[in-house]
C-alpha cells in the first residue's frame, strides 16, 4: 500500500526556516514526479516545488523560489523541503504528492498533510 508520511510542520516567527520531510513506502514502480503542494484557507491548491524522476529537474513556484529548497534521500525513501525566509503568505497545510503518469491516466498519491504556521 502507498503510504506518503508529512512532517516537521509546526509555528514559526518571520523569517524563521522549517524543514519538512516526506516518507515515501509501498511504491511497486517508481513514481515519474514528487513534490509538495501547499492549500491555505480560502485558496487553491499551490505547487510548490516537485522533482521530475525522467531528468531529475526542480521546479520552484515563483512566490518560493531563492527561499525554499527540495531535496531528496534515495537510500531512505525520503523527500524533503527546506524552508528559509519564511513569510506569512507561506501559511498553509503542506501535502507530499507523488505522481505516476500512463497514457492515458494519471495517478496522484497524498499525505495527510502539515500545518505550517508563519506568524509573530
Amino acid at each position: 500500500q502507498v503510504q506518503l508520511v508529512e512532517s516537521g510542520g509546526g509555528l514559526v516567527q518571520p523569517g524563521g526556516s522549517l524543514r519538512l520531510s516526506c516518507a515515501a513506502s509501498g511504491f511497486t514502480k517508481p513514481y515519474n514526479a514528487i513534490g509538495w503542494f501547499r492549500q491555505a484557507p480560502g485558496k487553491e491548491r499551490e505547487k510548490v516545488s516537485c522533482f521530475t524522476s525522467s531528468d531529475g529537474s526542480t521546479y520552484y513556484s515563483d512566490s518560493v523560489k531563492g527561499r525554499f529548497t527540495i531535496s531528496r534521500d534515495n537510500a531512505k525513501n525520503m523527500v524533503y523541503l527546506q524552508m528559509n525566509s519564511l513569510k506569512p503568505e507561506d501559511t498553509a497545510v503542506y501535502s507530499c504528492n507523488a505522481r505516476k503518469l500512463r497514457v492515458r491516466i494519471t495517478y496522484d498519491y497524498w499525505g495527510q498533510g502539515t500545518q505550517v504556521t508563519v506568524s509573530s
